[in-house]
């Protein structure tokens, strides 16, 4: 059995108002995607990733990555879902229906590789796969299109999804399928299998794993990798 990955990249980064798409912008010197990369060339349990870049990226080929026969790239869609199943469909004749495929934010560089290697870990015997979560700790209030609170919501009950999300490549290529064919609104790849009727694991990981958005996320990603760095240092 085979454990793929898959980075989608071919995003333009419209809202941190730069001409620099933000996998591309320097994270302490080192682009975003470069640090992602590095998360995932790190745990030895996944055997190649998928880049799936902007048809138009001129970035790329300025970057030094090593990875070797690990690394390919593909083309993207317009919108995630594409991308995610233009990677899917880049595996195809490699691929098992039983293999893993994770598929990762090129703009979280903070993940623990030690997540990502527990996220393979439980997930081994799953049927379906699952993701890495967290819970979510603010007080949740549901409110209408007036903004007056209707209700507080158990937290208890809720989690934050993060990647890298891990599914079976013949489920999750079915339902991505599904998510073009029927015009489907998702905005991670659980939903496309939950829309399948199909009920991923959840499985806990660190805050330290955020997504780059706004400007401020990356000041806040460079805090935490020295974080992290500091910390292997003492260990």
């Amino acid at each position: 059995m085979t454990t793929w990955a898959i980075l989608p990249a071919a995003g333009i980064g419209r809202r941190m108002g730069s001409n620099t798409p933000k996998q591309y912008l320097p994270l302490d010197g080192i682009p975003v995607i470069v640090r992602t990369l590095q998360r995932l060339l790190a745990v030895a349990a996944i055997d190649k990733i998928v880049v799936v870049l902007h048809p138009q990226d001129d970035h790329w080929k300025t970057l030094d990555i090593p990875g070797g026969e690990r690394m390919a790239c593909t083309e993207g869609g317009q919108a995630r879902y594409q991308s995610v199943l233009n990677g899917l469909r880049a595996l195809s004749g490699a691929a098992q229906e039983s293999d893993w495929v994770l598929v990762h934010d090129a703009v979280r560089p903070c993940v623990p590789v030690a997540d990502i290697e527990k996220l393979i870990a439980t997930l081994q015997s799953h049927d379906v796969g699952g993701l890495l979560a967290t819970p979510v700790d603010n007080t949740l209030k549901q409110a209408g299109q007036d903004l007056v609170v209707s209700s507080t919501v158990d937290r208890n009950l809720y989690f934050n999804a993060l990647t890298p999300q891990m599914f079976r490549y013949g489920l999750l290529l079915a339902a991505m399928e599904r998510v073009e064919r029927d015009k489907l609104a998702i905005t991670d790849e659980a939903a496309a299998m939950e829309s399948m009727g199909l009920r991923p694991q959840l499985v806990q990981g660190s805050k330290m794993n955020i997504k780059i958005t706004h400007d401020a996320d990356l000041a806040l990603a460079a805090a935490i990798l020295s974080q992290q760095a500091n910390s292997l240092e003492v260990n």
